[in-house]
């Protein structure tokens, strides 16, 4: 137990302080925040699955009743969730902005540069809206436990991980910085599936049950694949530059054709490694290599016994 005075142990803090400047913001801008991503991800699965998941605008907790069917009651969702989700988005990535950028937030062109950001990404809204859309009916139809769209919907993590996925990829393709890897690892801890924002995932993707996937930065996943929990689809191993940093920017995850299936704890390594469409790759297997369009990878039948309780299997 330390006896220490306080105003040591307040000097010993301070100088750890100040002897680590790049893991502090004291004095400086306000960047970005685990909550204010967090509320940014909940207004964008709100708007790609309106209805489902609604947003409190009022800060009494209560649900909107202008999400019926009435005549306009969807022009009216638009009109009312598009603004304030362009806010949001415009504050978060301005905040991401300031957290690696040493530029004051009041400069036009720092303003413009966000605005069009929010402007491209809000445009892409329809197709991933298409994008989603398609992964939950690959989900219900995948899935013979699946009783409904609704379930698939709300109770499905791998929708839940595609759905800031699919927003968190486009933030990543224009180069926001840390706001993608925020909104991916939040999904991460909700979900247990670990999806890069950089990945390419196509249409129809069924990530079931998911617990521990992880889906490495340079990944491509074509159309209609369907996932298994305890896939890894990682690195083989890591290029170095000359003076030895890891060098970045490599193609170094491997790429799944259309329509293939990994089942679970399959590990899948390598830039250079493609699983050609509609192949599967059985559960437990280790590839490092590629496999050819429509074949089977497994191990070996492993030889099973049954014995009497009791009994030395030696």
């Amino acid at each position: 137990m330390s006896t220490a005075p306080l105003h040591e142990i307040h000097e010993a803090i301070a100088a750890s302080i100040a002897a680590h400047p790049a893991t502090a913001r004291i004095g400086k801008l306000l960047a970005i925040d685990r909550e204010s991503a967090g509320q940014l991800l909940g207004a964008m699965r709100e708007i790609a699955f309106p209805g489902f998941h609604l947003m409190d605008t009022e800060g009494g907790g209560g649900r909107d009743a202008r999400t019926g069917s009435e005549p306009g009651a969807v022009e009216a969702f638009v009109a009312e969730r598009v603004p304030a989700l362009r806010i949001a988005l415009a504050q978060c990535i301005a905040a991401a902005r300031r957290a690696v950028e040493a530029v004051p937030s009041n400069q036009p062109e720092q303003d413009d540069a966000v605005d069009g950001i929010c402007r491209e990404v809000l445009a892409q809204i329809p197709a991933i809206r298409a994008a989603l859309a398609a992964d939950v009916e690959a989900a219900y139809r995948g899935d013979p436990a699946a009783r409904s769209i609704a379930e698939v919907i709300l109770c499905y993590p791998g929708i839940t991980a595609l759905t800031a996925h699919r927003f968190a990829h486009e933030l990543w393709i224009r180069e926001v910085p840390i706001l993608p890897r925020m909104l991916a690892e939040i999904a991460h801890s909700a979900t247990g599936i670990d999806i890069h924002p950089g990945a390419q995932i196509g249409r129809g993707v069924f990530i079931d049950h998911g617990t521990g996937v992880v889906i490495g930065e340079t990944c491509t996943i074509g159309e209609g694949c369907r996932i298994y929990q305890g896939v890894t689809l990682g690195a083989k191993k890591f290029e170095r530059d000359a003076d030895g940093s890891l060098r970045k920017g490599t193609k170094r995850h491997p790429t799944l054709g259309a329509r293939v299936t990994v089942y679970a704890g399959a590990t899948i390594l390598g830039g250079d490694t493609v699983i050609g469409d509609g192949s599967v790759v059985a559960g437990g297997v280790f590839v490092m290599q590629s496999v050819p369009p429509g074949h089977l990878v497994a191990n070996q039948k492993a030889q099973v016994r049954v014995l009497p309780h009791g009994e030395d299997p030696a």
